[in-house]
């Protein structure tokens, strides 16, 4: 039997009138944002404080960078995950897989200070990902039957458990770090992800039943051949180059962070054309992904935004903001904010407001603006949060921490208008051979938009703080207007699943 037909196994309510596996997903994902979430939060900092603080001591943009570059390759190594989960392993082994991984990530964190550690770290924390983060999502949309309309709003409760992990763990982990050290922190991020895996082994058997066992596209015969030869040929030339740039002096982060950028354009490209040239792929499906093509870019520059929050923000809050209370209050608390603490804003938001949102998919019935409508919304409230940051910048003095609440605010709201939907809306335009990739393809969009970030970073060195924001928001509105003007003809080639 094919996975798609044991959604009917599945019972189809049983956690907040949806089917009882969202429960699994939701607490498994949980955790694994968590870790995500806690980690990445202090991991600029991790790199760019001094020793003596516990940190590399590198420069603040080479900091950015890299945590711009991780964040990209976390995202394209979801192409690999995908791969995986319909060509391999199926769904499920490989969420599972990549949960081992990432846990394993995190432990080498927690070990005593090490570049190469470090490095290697990332390492395990983005194959883990690749593997985990695009399944789980799969997962979930394989819960509903074709045409359930709940599908939306199970998504959106979906996703209030990766930003209730990311709410408690930047809060943790940034009080950790702060007053026991780096390493503290990374450990409660490594207990996280343990907790996730003996969740998810707990409970995934009674309530998935069958479902995303089995891939839905194997190697079979002379391909699992063509796959090994392929596989060991391209270690073979990562590891040549990579001796290579190491004897020549280029293996240098500026170097990797434009190779990075690239990777992050090509590969979607690739994706797209692979899909829509493959005879897998019906006349519908492939209209179906061409009509994604502009929701794509709209996404990329809205998380060029919004994942500026771990990375330009990030450095902001801790340079450029007033964090002590005491100045704020003349004294009468006297409490320092953990910079850390700025990334659980746009979680707490999400947490607060998906419920809401949720709500309103479901009641606004036929009234229910389309899905191009939501990413033309979404990207221009990122741009709205990066215009009000121009507006305090002007007195050269360290800002009142509730203009990044304002900021955080305006980004999350618009990234309920796209995130969400955005998982949704990939799951019915995926083409029947292509569920994971496509999947993996959404999640492309984050890595583009990372990727150009890793160049962003270099803007923000060399012009003034309120051009950057500036120029920033302008982008992403001026391509939302865009979308906007479109949107009739995207509406029709997606008319079926709308």
């Amino acid at each position: 039997m094919s996975q798609n037909n044991n959604v009917s196994s599945v019972p189809q309510k049983g956690f907040f009138g949806h089917p009882r596996g969202l429960s699994t997903l939701f607490f498994t994902e949980f955790w694994e944002r968590f870790s995500y979430y806690g980690m990445k939060a202090i991991l600029a900092y991790y790199i760019y404080y001094s020793v003596a603080k516990g940190g590399f001591g590198l420069e603040q943009s080479t900091a950015l960078q890299i945590v711009s570059i991780y964040g990209a390759l976390i995202y394209m190594s979801g192409i690999i995950g995908g791969w995986i989960a319909d060509r391999i392993l199926g769904i499920r082994a490989s969420i599972f897989y990549g949960g081992i991984l990432i846990m394993i990530g995190h432990i080498l964190l927690a070990l005593p200070n090490n570049f190469t550690l470090l490095m290697l770290a990332l390492l395990f924390l983005i194959i883990g990902t690749g593997m985990l983060k695009p399944n789980i999502s799969t997962n979930v949309g394989l819960l509903y039957e074709k045409g359930d309309n709940r599908v939306d709003a199970g998504f959106t409760i979906f996703y209030m458990s990766i930003n209730l992990g990311g709410l408690i763990s930047p809060l943790l982990i940034g009080w950790l770090q702060v007053n026991y050290g780096f390493h503290i922190g990374f450990s409660l991020a490594a207990f996280g992800m343990f907790a996730g895996l003996v969740t998810y082994l707990l409970t995934s058997r009674k309530n998935l039943g069958e479902l995303g066992m089995k891939p839905t596209n194997p190697l079979v015969g002379a391909q699992k051949k063509r796959f090994v030869i392929l596989l060991v040929t391209a270690l073979i030339i990562i590891a040549v180059f990579t001796l290579i740039a190491y004897v020549t002096n280029t293996l240098t982060i500026s170097n990797f962070a434009n190779l990075i950028t690239i990777l992050g354009v090509i590969l979607p490209i690739v994706l797209v054309v692979t899909m829509v040239s493959s005879k897998s792929v019906t006349k519908t499906e492939r209209t179906h992904v061409i009509a994604y093509i502009p929701l794509f870019i709209v996404a990329v520059a809205f998380w060029m935004i919004q994942e500026q929050g771990a990375t330009i923000l990030a450095a902001f809050a801790d340079t450029k903001t007033e964090l002590s209370i005491a100045n704020l209050t003349n004294g009468a608390i006297d409490f320092t904010i953990p910079a850390a603490w700025f990334q659980s804003l746009n979680p707490i938001f999400i947490v607060l407001l998906a419920p809401l949102f949720s709500r309103l998919w479901v009641r606004l019935g036929e009234r229910n603006p389309s899905t191009v409508i939501k990413f033309a919304i979404g990207a221009i409230l990122a741009g709205s949060a990066y215009l009000v940051m121009v507006i305090p910048l002007g007195t050269g003095e360290l800002i009142n921490p509730l203009w990044l609440v304002l900021s955080f605010l305006l980004v999350t709201v618009g990234e309920l208008c796209i995130s969400p939907i955005g998982l949704s809306t990939t799951t019915k335009l995926s083409p029947e051979a292509f569920r994971s990739q496509m999947m993996s393809l959404w999640f492309l969009t984050n890595a583009m938009a990372q990727g150009l970030n890793a160049q962003m970073v270099k803007l923000y060195a060399v012009i003034s703080t309120e051009q950057y924001f500036l120029y920033s928001g302008l982008v992403a509105i001026v391509l939302a207007i865009l979308l906007i003007f479109i949107s009739p003809k995207i509406k029709r080639m997606m008319s079926d699943v709308e």
